[in-house]
């Protein structure tokens, strides 16, 4: 079974999976998915594309350099087939395949460590910088108050200083008066009507004129 590399990503294209482009120089591209021939056909770097394997390899998140990648080289020698030669391929496969999974994660590993390493600095950087921003404020906060405590002390010294004016108060004497109640007037006006020759009734507002005209002959 003949096992291709995607031209885009890099994976693995089985048999009977994936596409194939042959250009006008008789080149043949294998890709794994139309995503890939449609990047391909954009004419988009593969090194300039997150998920495509040479994009890892060229940032150093992928081993580049191993021993184990020399088994994966395209040979073009014709072999003649033998079953034990196939079987002892097969063993010598499988077991390169778990050696180069357990190189990628002891590589992987480290690449984590120090990415540990380095987050944990910046971490302790970030925390060493909030600690000295919030010690700055708590001694603003603190000479703040200073300053105003001060200032009161000041303005109260001022207050003792000043002495108060004295401003004679003239007191406003009150005349108190009386209102008589409602039966003595009563009596006096019934005097008064008495006499002015009035009786117990209405009192009149003509003075008597005892027989005599206002100025007018009366016949």
């Amino acid at each position: 079974m003949r096992v291709d590399k995607c031209y885009f990503c890099s994976t693995n294209v089985y048999p009977g999976h994936g596409c194939a482009f042959v250009r006008n120089d008789a080149k043949v591209f294998r890709f794994c998915s139309s995503k890939c021939h449609r990047n391909f056909k954009l004419r988009r770097n593969p090194r300039k594309v997150k998920w495509t394997k040479a994009f890892r390899k060229a940032a150093g998140k992928e081993m580049t350099i191993d021993s184990t990648f020399e088994f994966e080289k395209r040979r073009n020698i014709p072999v003649r087939y033998n079953r034990d030669l196939v079987q002892t391929t097969v063993k010598a496969m499988q077991r390169i395949g778990e050696i180069q999974a357990r190189r990628e994660k002891a590589f992987f590993n480290n690449r984590m460590s120090v990415a540990r390493e380095k987050l944990r600095l910046v971490r302790a950087k970030k925390r060493a910088a909030r600690k000295a921003k919030d010690e700055a404020y708590y001694e603003y906060i603190k000479k703040r108050d200073a300053e105003m405590e001060l200032e009161d002390q000041e303005v109260q010294v001022d207050v003792d200083l000043v002495q108060p004016e004295t401003v004679e108060v003239t007191e406003k004497v009150k005349e108190k008066i009386t209102v008589s109640s409602g039966k003595p007037a009563k009596t006096k006006k019934l005097k008064l009507r008495k006499s002015l020759g009035g009786g117990d009734g209405a009192p009149s507002a003509l003075v008597p004129s005892e027989g005599r005209t206002m100025g007018m002959e009366v016949e």
